[in-house]
């Protein structure tokens, strides 16, 4: 079974690493991909709050909701992050990066 996602589509944009391990893709994670994942994670502990008033519980909904927010958000910026070094997304920054390093 090919799991590549590379197999069912063709990167608009050059590749830098075609299967980018955890560690390059969490290290490629640039300002935009952190403030994503904060501004996601603070909307959810808010959410989590407000919804945890009328029941009397709102430590728990808040950390419970900001858990979620925080998987959440790093779960898009990992595929952001992703999605310019495999070529899916514009990665002007990450090719000359690359290109900076590979001679």
């Amino acid at each position: 079974m090919n799991t590549d996602i590379t197999a069912s589509a063709k990167p608009e944009y050059p590749v830098v690493d075609r299967n980018p391990p955890f560690t390059k893709t969490v290290a490629n994670f640039n300002t935009l991909d952190y403030l994503r994942l904060t501004t996601i994670t603070g909307v959810s502990v808010v959410v989590g709050y407000l919804s945890g008033i009328k029941p009397g519980i709102k430590g728990p909904s808040m950390v419970t909701g900001g858990l979620i927010g925080v998987m959440g958000g790093f779960m898009y910026a990992y595929q952001n992050s992703a999605g310019r070094l495999m070529g899916f997304f514009p990665n002007e920054g990450e090719v000359a990066k690359h290109k900076k390093h590979s001679f």
